[in-house]
């Protein structure tokens, strides 16, 4: 670890790639995640954003603050959309799982699963209907344990 960021220790960029093609494959298998995860209305580039947002809070570039609008129009996406817990719990599996088939190395996948953990504790926050997120959320930060 010694100064290395996850984003370095996963394997940069195509880490992320594979990471985010192993949970929509996941996900889109699951016949409760099925649904968000193959409708139609999923963004072409779902997968990209996704996986520059991951990189970012990882250690990685910028990417996502700067072409999506960071962690507001993150939470954005998926406010009011009420709360879910069976779909909160079959998300975190999936991505662990996602996590296995990513060949990310032992301690990432530690930290990822904790990282996920609290981000679904915020979208839980924003998940009643009428939820109002905040526009100026900081950028969440994964952190060795």
């Amino acid at each position: 670890m010694n100064g290395e960021s996850i984003f370095d220790r996963a394997g940069g960029e195509a880490a992320f790639a594979r990471l985010t093609h192993a949970l929509h494959e996941r996900c889109v298998a699951d016949p409760v995640l099925n649904h968000p995860f193959g409708h139609p209305g999923l963004k072409p580039d779902h997968l990209e954003r996704l996986a520059s947002y991951l990189a970012e809070v990882c250690g990685g570039p910028a990417v996502y603050s700067t072409a999506y609008g960071g962690e507001s129009a993150m939470q954005e996406v998926h406010a009011c959309n009420e709360p879910h817990e069976e779909m909160y719990g079959r998300f975190l599996d999936c991505f662990v799982g996602a996590t296995q088939d990513a060949e990310l190395p032992g301690e990432v996948r530690g930290a990822l699963r904790s990282f996920m953990e609290s981000a679904l504790a915020r979208m839980r926050a924003y998940a009643p209907a009428g939820s109002v997120v905040p526009p100026d959320l900081s950028m969440p930060h994964v952190s060795w344990p």
